[in-house]
């Protein structure tokens, strides 16, 4: 049995812009991103992680080095847990790409979307898929515990398809930054334990 831990990097500022960020480097946490990662370090305190890994862009290190610092374990990169390649969509901003006529289609039917020069819905959602699989493999003692840190669309994806929703209704998954998802997978069933819990988030909130 594998419990994954499946956490959304933390507050950035591409967030606050409105900006897809994709999969550039040199987008880093903001200050409400870093107390998150704090705070999320603090929450996952009792759990006891098999091992951490994450995304390897700037977002997702930062997010999972607070938590391995106090798990005391290495961050291990991996590839196939990269945000989905946007191609020649990343670093546009939202308001100008809801004018696009592929916006509407990765709304209501993703499935049949393809981003232009990048990757198209089913493909990253097979490779998201594909290395939490892999991960199981490695970690087959019934006291695994994972942590994956990684980016919104992957975890939706990845979500949908343990849930066994269609692709076409991932949309309706809501994952915010520095959010923790539970998966619990085991020869015999999935489940899905909890989604997109906040608690940290809220912990850094003031006023």
């Amino acid at each position: 049995m594998a419990v994954f831990y499946l956490i959304r990097h933390g507050h950035n500022d591409y967030v606050k812009r409105g900006k897809l960020a994709g999969r550039l480097n040199g987008v880093h946490l903001s200050e409400q991103g870093r107390l998150q990662a704090e705070a999320l370090a603090a929450q996952l305190a009792q759990v006891k992680f098999t091992a951490i890994y994450a995304s390897p862009l700037d977002r997702t290190m930062e997010t999972a080095k607070p938590i391995a610092k106090a798990q005391g374990l290495p961050i291990q990169q991996r590839r196939g847990l990269l945000e989905i390649d946007y191609g020649s969509w990343q670093d546009q901003s939202l308001k100008a790409l809801r004018r696009r006529k592929l916006w509407p289609i990765i709304q209501t039917a993703p499935s049949l979307a393809r981003f232009p020069e990048g990757e198209s819905f089913p493909e990253a959602q097979a490779r998201i898929v594909a290395e939490l699989e892999a991960l199981r493999s490695k970690h087959r003692s019934p006291k695994a515990r994972v942590a994956c840190v990684f980016h919104s669309d992957p975890i939706k994806l990845a979500l949908a398809y343990y849930a066994g929703i269609p692709l076409d209704l991932y949309q309706r998954i809501i994952i915010e930054p520095a959010s923790v998802s539970v998966l619990v997978i085991d020869p015999n069933h999935i489940r899905i334990v909890c989604m997109n819990d906040t608690s940290a988030t809220n912990a850094t909130k003031t006023g």
